[in-house]
């Protein structure tokens, strides 16, 4: 089933909560959101990390998100365990729109990130 209601909104709450630990550079809620596996993927505007470990280094020595207001946010879910999360954002000061996708998995330990990409465009849209 595509879009079953008591998906969407498991993966909403998942997506927000994200957001809100990105916010607030609450590193340790970052790395739980993303699957714990050699082969978890995250394409950044400026890097590729391939695995947890490579993901979780990253964020440790981030030093926090630039702030954005998300747009645009799209979330469908395909069956009981497989969702897409895509959103456009605006970061303050900043002309270049920028746009995420998140594929969303349901693990035995609950919803995480498989694989996310970020990318920046030429100018806002």
């Amino acid at each position: 089933m595509i879009d079953d209601p008591a998906v969407l909104a498991e993966v909403s709450a998942a997506f927000a909560a994200y957001e809100t630990a990105l916010m607030t550079d609450d590193v340790r809620a970052l790395d739980g959101f993303f699957w714990d596996s050699p082969l978890a993927l995250r394409f950044g505007a400026g890097e590729t990390l391939v695995g947890h470990a490579a993901i979780a280094a990253f964020r440790a020595a981030r030093g926090g998100s630039p702030q954005r207001v998300l747009q645009n946010t799209r979330i469908t879910s395909f069956g009981a365990d497989y969702a897409v999360a895509a959103t456009e954002f605006v970061r303050a000061g900043e002309a270049r729109l920028g746009r995420q996708t998140q594929v969303w998995v349901r693990f035995p330990e609950g919803w995480r990130i498989a694989s996310a990409h970020v990318s920046l465009t030429a100018g806002v849209s």
